[in-house]
C-alpha cells in the first residue's frame, strides 16, 4: 500500500445512520392480510427506532399513521428518542390513487395528490426535514395501449415541477423504481429521472437512490450513483437488498456484499456527504435487530472504505483486470467484517 494511500481507520468522519420509520411497522401482505406482528403507530415505530441506538435521522409516512396523530406528538416523540426528522414521506400512492396520482385521468383525483404532497411539505416545513420525498408508485400503467405515454410523462413532470415551484425553500427526491404496484412505472429509472428532471428546468428537485430498486430495475447501483452524482442530482440514498427479482427490502449487504461495497465507494469517491439511510422490511425479524444488523454491515463499509488501497485499484480498474480490482476490494471489506463482528 502507497504512503499517500495508507488512512487511518478514523481519518473519515462516521457516517450519519437514518431510516424510514416504516422499516419499525407491522407488515402486511397478500397472504398475511391480518400482518406480521401487533399494529403499531408512528409513535411506536419511533420509540423503537430510539432503541436502535445508532441512529440519528428518520424518513416520516405522512399522513402520520394510523391516522389522527398530530404533528406536535409526532415532534415530541423524536425528542425523546433523540432523533430528528430527515424527510416526509406523503402516501399519495394508496388505493385511492390506484389510476395514478399525478396522472390520473381524473383531474381532481390529480389535483388531490398535488394538494397531499404540499399539505406533507408544509408538514415538513414544521418538522425542520431537509427534503420531501416522492414515491409515485400508482403512477405508470400495466398493459400495452392502456395510456398514451406522453401524457403520463407530462403530467408527472408538471406535477414535480408545480410542486418544486411552490416550495422553492425545500428540496424534492423522486425515489425512482421499474414496477410494483404499477407494471411500468413513469420514473422507473436513473436516467428516466434525470431526464424528467431535466424537462422539469427547477434546481430542487433531485433523486433519492434506493439501492434494491436500481438492482432489481437491473442497474449496477454505483453506476446510477455515479450518473446521478455528475449532475449535483443525488439528494439521497435508501440502502437494503433482494434477488434482484423483486424489492425484496433486505438487510443490508445480506445479498449482494461486493455490490453494496462499491456503491459506498461511488458515493466517497465522488465526496457524497449525505445520509446512509435503512430501507429495510422486516417481515419475520426483529426490526430493531435488523436496524442494529444493517448499521453494523454499513460502518464496516465505512471502515473498509478507509483500508482500499487507491493506487492498486486505479492501476486495476486503468487495465480493466477485473481479478485484481476485485482482490484489491475484497482484502480491505473483508478485513472491516472481520473487526466488525469481532467488536
Amino acid at each position: 500500500m502507497s504512503d499517500r494511500h495508507r488512512i487511518n481507520i478514523h481519518s473519515h468522519d462516521e457516517p450519519i445512520y437514518g431510516a424510514g420509520i416504516w422499516h419499525f411497522a407491522t407488515y402486511v401482505d397478500r397472504y398475511a392480510t391480518d400482518g406480521y406482528g401487533e399494529p403499531r403507530t408512528v409513535l411506536d415505530a419511533i420509540k423503537l427506532a430510539g432503541a436502535v441506538g445508532d441512529l440519528s435521522v428518520v424518513d416520516l409516512n405522512w399522513p402520520f399513521p394510523p391516522g389522527g396523530i398530530s404533528t406536535a406528538e409526532v415532534k415530541d416523540a423524536l425528542a425523546e428518542q433523540n432523533l430528528r426528522a430527515i424527510a416526509v414521506t406523503p402516501e399519495f400512492y394508496t388505493g385511492k390513487f390506484m389510476k395514478g396520482g399525478f396522472t390520473n385521468p381524473d383531474p381532481a383525483l390529480r389535483r388531490d395528490a398535488i394538494e397531499l404532497v404540499a399539505a406533507a411539505a408544509e408538514v415538513g416545513r414544521e418538522l425542520g426535514i431537509d427534503y420531501v420525498k416522492l414515491w409515485p408508485g400508482q403512477d405508470g400503467y400495466d398493459y400495452p395501449f392502456q395510456a398514451d405515454y406522453s401524457d403520463l410523462w407530462d403530467k408527472s413532470v408538471d406535477a414535480v415541477r408545480e410542486l418544486a415551484q411552490a416550495f422553492p425553500d425545500l428540496k424534492f427526491a423522486i425515489e425512482y423504481k421499474p414496477r410494483e404496484p404499477r407494471n411500468r412505472m413513469v420514473f422507473s429509472s436513473v436516467a428516466r429521472t434525470l431526464l424528467a428532471i431535466e424537462d422539469m428546468g427547477v434546481d430542487n428537485v433531485g433523486v433519492l437512490l434506493d439501492f434494491g430498486h436500481s438492482l432489481y430495475g437491473g442497474e449496477t447501483p454505483a453506476e446510477a450513483a455515479k450518473m446521478a452524482m455528475s449532475r449535483g442530482k443525488l439528494f439521497a440514498i435508501d440502502v437494503n437488498d433482494n434477488f434482484r427479482g423483486w424489492d425484496d427490502d433486505m438487510v443490508v449487504g445480506s445479498v449482494h456484499l461486493l455490490e453494496t461495497f462499491e456503491f459506498f465507494f461511488a458515493l466517497r469517491d465522488a465526496g457524497w456527504q449525505g445520509v446512509w439511510q435503512l430501507d429495510q422490511f422486516p417481515f419475520r425479524e426483529d426490526s430493531v435487530e435488523a436496524a442494529r444488523a444493517g448499521i453494523r454491515t454499513m460502518r464496516a463499509f465505512h471502515h473498509a472504505l478507509d483500508y482500499l488501497d487507491r493506487d492498486e485499484l486505479a492501476a486495476a480498474q486503468s487495465a480493466q483486470d477485473a481479478l485484481a480490482a476485485q482482490r484489491v476490494a475484497k482484502r480491505a471489506l473483508y478485513r472491516a467484517l472481520a473487526e466488525s463482528e469481532s467488536a
